[in-house]
């Protein structure tokens, strides 16, 4: 797992004890062997961790000589998906000592201090939380680990007002927070940890982690904190009974998500059927389970502590082609009951909730890049009391206006639970037209509230990551956009151009039939959107461009698969092979990984929209499109197996990832929160 440390520090006083006289740092040593760490050591001097950490080639967890916790708590913070730094927060602290103290803001220590608090931004801060004297220190940071270690080795920190000095890994901590290092909050929850002073705290602590069932708490911890609706009542009721019966006959989360592809491949044939009551509610009853199954593998792998790479990109290309593939199968049941044109609902659920995703991943990057900047001056205006407004709402769980909140978005949960019951109830023509319409609503709804407050919030995030590889430039626009790179071209005018030329000639070809070679001015239309790619993308709305750019691009597919008479089916299956590609990137971003092993041959989209234009001009465009479907496909599949098996067996990869669920995905290349259901 890692290389465990016990940092210790030189006393008079007689050594802590636990349980049966046991000395705590004995105690302790033996946790975080049972932790599953890979090596166990004992440290007593700040220049010795130094050493340490500058050898380190794998991540180090830190852990105090005061802790008195269940090992599940160590082993969990050891655990936490992502590479990122975590360290352990504790909200009460009865045996009182010299403590750092800690702000969290989106799940991250974004400060910490011995005698108060100044964030990076030089304003004072009011504590929210006490360090829990355990930390993981992840790869990236271990280089900061050692100048922290080696500045404050020998020295000694005595806060005012207290005759103890502060214990060497609170003042690591506050070192650690006072530059931009990302560091994840863990709390405990339904487990304990406590910090010890006194042999009296030691044994109230003691008597307190003794009284609660470690195995019971962590099963009931395998499901998210805070759900959306549907998730929370009609799924996370029940589902532990599954996840502990799965963890019992051995089934690996990977096994699980598996199984729950099966059941959605089911429930879209079963769909496909149409007037068939009977298959409509039996497919139904698929989805249902087939989701409950999605939500147990996330909770498998947080039970077991069974995460990597590989199972959690699994589980988010697996949420998206089965939600794809339900979408087919409606398709499908549409025509064959006669109800109408099946495919052109499919081909606009697919596009719009793609585009949504990508809003919300993106949305969620800005919001994990401004934790940890500097906040801007306060402004008056009103995306900042949205800010305000939607704070107050999230930490009021549980009431009418915070499920309202969660629920409006139209999450997954949710989406499931629309088709499923409109498909049992009414037909697949149904289902598809109520996705549309909610689907719709919710993405003017989040994207008109998310514009006002990113606009407030003034915080650049594309210009922390590749931004060409995020935008998915290609050989075309990589060379324009090095050629240009000096004039002042914004990044989303130019998209959002881009994405009006190609709605214009859907229209055009939805009502009447023009020549093929109208696609060709479009295409240029489009291009526009090349201009600006070696551009910084620094302005307050550009973590919208990416988006946009998959707007344009899939309404120039959609636009030339009607005006070049391309079999709909055949427009689905490129534009289902473009979200493949698509969702792997933000999946990467998520996860630190890097670029897809033979990203070049995607052809960029700009190369795509090339491609597709010349081939309509030229009669050819079914060819093309089927063609490109197919190589995109290829291409994502054997990406898949050549990058993603090869880190198949690390940890880090988060389980059960929704993007609707976004805030909590991390950007500029450092780690996220976990999101699994």
């Amino acid at each position: 797992m890692t290389l465990a440390i016990l940092l210790t520090q030189p006393t008079d006083e007689a050594p802590l004890t636990v349980t049966g006289g046991r000395r705590l740092t004995t105690h302790l040593l033996d946790q975080l062997r049972a932790a599953g760490a890979r090596e166990v050591v004992s440290v007593t001097s700040l220049a010795h961790l130094a050493e340490l950490a500058r050898s380190a080639r794998e991540p180090l967890l830190l852990v105090g000589d005061d802790v008195v916790a269940h090992t599940a708590v160590l082993r969990h913070v050891a655990t936490v998906p992502g590479t990122a730094s975590v360290a352990l927060v504790l909200t009460d602290e009865p045996d009182a000592g010299p403590r750092a103290t800690v702000i969290e803001d989106r799940g991250q220590v974004v400060a910490a201090g011995l005698e108060g608090i100044t964030r990076l931004d030089g304003a004072a801060s009011d504590p929210i939380g006490i360090f829990g004297a355990v930390l993981r220190v992840g790869t990236e940071d271990l280089p900061a680990l050692a100048e922290a270690a080696a500045a404050e080795a020998g020295r000694e920190a005595t806060p005012a007002g207290s005759g103890r000095p502060a214990p060497p890994l609170d003042r690591l901590l506050t070192r650690l927070t006072s530059r931009p290092t990302m560091i994840l909050a863990h709390r405990a929850r339904l487990l304990v940890a406590r910090r010890a002073t006194s042999q009296p705290g030691a044994d109230a602590a003691a008597r307190t982690v003794a009284a609660v069932d470690s195995d019971r708490a962590e099963l009931r911890l395998a499901v998210k904190e805070r759900d959306d609706f549907f998730t929370t009542f009609a799924v996370s009721t029940w589902s532990p009974y599954v996840t502990r019966l799965a963890a019992r006959i051995g089934l690996s989360p990977t096994g699980v998500t598996v199984l729950s592809i099966v059941f959605a491949a089911g429930a879209a044939a079963l769909f496909a059927f149409g007037g068939n009551r009977l298959a409509l509610v039996a497919g139904a009853v698929l989805l249902y389970l087939g989701f409950v199954l999605d939500c147990v593998d996330g909770q498998l792998a947080r039970y077991t502590r069974n995460f990597s790479a590989w199972g959690g990109w699994l589980d988010t290309m697996a949420d998206r082609a089965k939600e794809y593939l339900v979408y087919a199968g409606l398709a499908v049941g549409v025509e064959r009951a006669g109800l109408g044109n099946g495919w052109a609902l499919a081909i606009a659920a697919i596009l719009l909730q793609t585009v949504r995703h990508m809003t919300d991943t993106w949305y969620g990057a800005l919001h994990d890049e401004a934790a940890r900047r500097p906040k801007p001056a306060a402004s008056g205006g009103l995306g900042a009391r949205l800010s305000q407004a939607s704070t107050r709402v999230q930490a009021d769980a549980g009431s009418v206006s915070y499920w309202l909140k969660r629920t409006v978005v139209f999450p997954i949960g949710e989406r499931w639970a629309l088709i499923a019951l409109t498909a049992a109830l009414f037909n697949p023509l149904v289902s598809l037209i109520a996705v549309l319409v909610w689907g719709g609503l919710a993405a003017a709804y989040t994207l008109a509230l998310r514009t006002l407050r990113s606009a407030s919030m003034r915080v650049p995030v594309l210009s922390t990551v590749d931004a060409v590889l995020h935008r998915d430039d290609g050989l075309l626009a990589r060379p324009l956009g090095r050629f240009t790179a000096r004039l002042p071209l914004p990044a989303l005018p130019a998209a959002v151009l881009a994405a009006v030329g190609a709605l214009g000639l859907l229209g055009a070809a939805l009502l009447g039939s023009p020549a093929r070679w109208t696609v060709l001015p479009v295409a240029l239309v489009v291009l526009v959107a090349a201009l600006p790619s070696g551009r910084p993308h620094a302005g307050a709305l550009d973590w919208l461009v990416p988006a946009a750019l998959r707007a344009a691009e899939y309404l120039f597919v959609v636009a030339v698969g009607v005006v070049g008479d391309v079999p709909p089916p055949l427009t689905f299956a490129l534009l289902f092979a473009l979200a493949m590609h698509h969702y792997d990137l933000t999946a990467r971003l998520e996860k630190r990984a890097a670029a897809p092993p033979l990203h070049t041959l995607n052809l960029g989209w700009d190369g795509r929209v090339v491609v597709l234009a010349a081939g309509t001009a030229l009669g050819a465009a079914a060819t093309v499109v089927g063609t490109l479907a197919g190589l995109l496909f290829l291409i994502f599949v054997l990406s898949a197996v050549i990058g993603w098996t090869s880190t198949g067996n690390r940890r880090g990869g988060t389980r059960g990832g929704d993007i609707d669920a976004i805030p909590a995905l991390a950007t500029a290349g450092r780690a996220t929160q976990e999101r699994s259901r």
